[in-house]
C-alpha cells in the first residue's frame, strides 16, 4: 500500500473552541469517508499532533457530509484572546493534520486521481 500525506485523499479546515483547537477533515471523494472513518481514530490524530494538543481528542463522525470533526483539548494556550501562541486561534491545526501519512489502498487513490 503506498504511504501518503493525507492531504491527497481529504481537506481539512481548522479554528478556535476557547482553548480547544476544532479540525474539520473532509474526504474529497464519497467513497472515501467509511476509510477516513476507520483508520483516523482520535488516538492517531493525538499522536500526530502530540505537539499541539496537551489534552484529549474528541471525535465527532458527519457522515452526511462525509466528514470527521476533531476537537484538539488545551492546543491554544488558553484561547484567542489569552494566549501567547503565535496561531492562538488553531488555523494552521488542519494544515497539520493533514501532512499525516497514512497507508492509502490504491483503490482509494484511484478516487482522487
Amino acid at each position: 500500500m503506498p504511504k501518503v500525506h493525507l492531504l491527497k485523499i481529504a481537506h481539512g479546515r481548522s479554528g478556535d473552541k476557547g482553548n480547544a483547537s476544532n479540525v474539520g477533515i473532509i474526504a474529497r471523494h464519497p467513497d472515501i469517508y467509511p476509510f477516513l472513518e476507520a483508520e483516523l481514530t482520535e488516538s492517531v490524530v493525538k499522536e500526530h499532533m502530540k505537539h499541539v494538543c496537551k489534552g484529549k481528542v474528541e471525535r465527532f463522525e458527519l457522515p452526511n457530509i462525509g466528514a470527521l470533526n476533531f476537537l484538539l483539548y488545551e492546543s491554544l494556550g488558553g484561547g484567542g484572546t489569552v494566549s501567547l501562541k503565535l496561531d492562538a486561534q488553531g488555523k494552521t491545526h488542519a494544515s497539520q493534520l493533514l501532512r499525516l501519512e497514512l497507508d492509502v489502498p490504491q483503490e482509494i487513490l484511484n478516487l482522487v486521481e
